[in-house]
């Protein structure tokens, strides 16, 4: 495969974002986000910071009127504070029943806004239950006015398949973070492997003592109340509240994605890998990486659809072959410095 530079890939990715979500977005219009992620996982913050980067840069400094996460998603509120324009569903993976608490979210606001465009932001699609595919697919053919964004070529297939709506391809939203530099590095090589219901059991305990294995799912809760606390009460005191709750969580994200996520792979020479956005991230850094996947195909699927054509991303065959190269990459980092 011919190989290009991570810059390139990552700015032709940026303006295929574009051209898949101009048309839905207008300035003179309100807008809403919901399903914000406030979880641990930092993957779904770097989605989140790329959404908001990717309006900010587009729409002249838009920010969202309403975001809810779903444990405080209000209808009213949203028909109060964004009483037109688009609703956008945040993107990530968990279109499907793996997540299905996402899922049912999901069909609840096609449900509770028959009335309004609701945009789904770039998804993976996954089912194991025929039952929940046909759930999925009557709430979407009731609102007549859905537009679902995916992240590969199979999930593209099997929505044309099963869902009336207008389905498009799109890259995923944390690539509109663009280019991140960070330059402090403590060791040479890095395991960042999933320790969710999404990870692939592998047998054998972890073969590689001098290579640490961590995950990106754990945080200091304190710290992340205490950001949300400093931008609701300092530099945002004067803004009106739908706009302070926005910074509020905003701040949250950014700093689950870089004071914890970026500082953590950023801190390895080379990484190894089974998370989908440790791979986008590796990318925005310029890491070396060695790709493995999950449990039902997302990094081998989005790979193909758009991301694996740069020589800092490799598809290992098993963890003994991505470590091997990782070393590899690794012992070339510091032979440059």
């Amino acid at each position: 495969m011919d190989h290009r530079s991570r810059l390139d890939l990552i700015s032709d990715l940026q303006s295929k974002i574009h051209r898949s979500l101009a048309g839905y977005i207008r300035e003179d219009q309100h807008l809403s986000i919901v399903d914000f992620p406030d979880i641990k996982n930092c993957g779904d913050s770097a989605i989140w910071v790329g959404e908001i980067a990717y309006l900010r840069r587009h729409f002249n400094g838009k920010t969202p009127d309403y975001v809810s996460r779903l444990r405080d998603y209000a209808p009213s509120d949203l028909r109060r504070k964004a009483p037109d324009g688009p609703i956008f569903i945040h993107g990530g993976g968990n279109f499907g029943d793996i997540w299905l608490a996402h899922q049912t979210f999901r069909e609840r606001v096609l449900a509770d806004f028959p009335d309004r465009q609701v945009v789904q932001f770039p998804q993976s699609i996954h089912f194991n239950d025929p039952r929940h595919i046909d759930a999925a697919a009557r709430a979407i053919d009731r609102h007549g006015n859905f537009i679902l964004l995916v992240r590969d070529a199979e999930s593209l297939e099997f929505s044309r398949k099963h869902f009336n709506c207008e389905v498009r391809l799109c890259p995923d939203m944390a690539f509109a973070i663009g280019p991140i530099e960070w330059s402090r590095r403590a060791l040479p090589v890095l395991a960042m492997l999933r320790e969710d219901s999404e990870k692939v059991t592998r047998a054998g305990g972890w073969p590689f003592p001098d290579i640490p294995k961590e995950d990106w799912i754990t945080e200091d809760e304190a710290l992340v109340t205490r950001t949300k606390r400093i931008a609701w009460a300092g530099s945002f005191r004067d803004l009106r509240p739908a706009e302070r709750r926005f910074r509020m969580l905003d701040a949250a994200a950014n700093q689950r994605l870089f004071d914890r996520g970026i500082a953590q792979i950023g801190r390895a020479d080379a990484l190894v890998t089974d998370r989908l956005h440790v791979h986008i991230c590796a990318l925005l850094l310029g890491r070396p990486h060695a790709v493995l996947d999950n449990s039902y195909g997302k990094i081998r699927r989005f790979m193909g659809a758009f991301s694996g054509g740069t020589d800092v991303a490799y598809r290992a065959s098993s963890i003994r072959d991505g470590v091997a190269w990782a070393r590899e990459q690794a012992a070339l980092a510091q032979a440059v410095v």
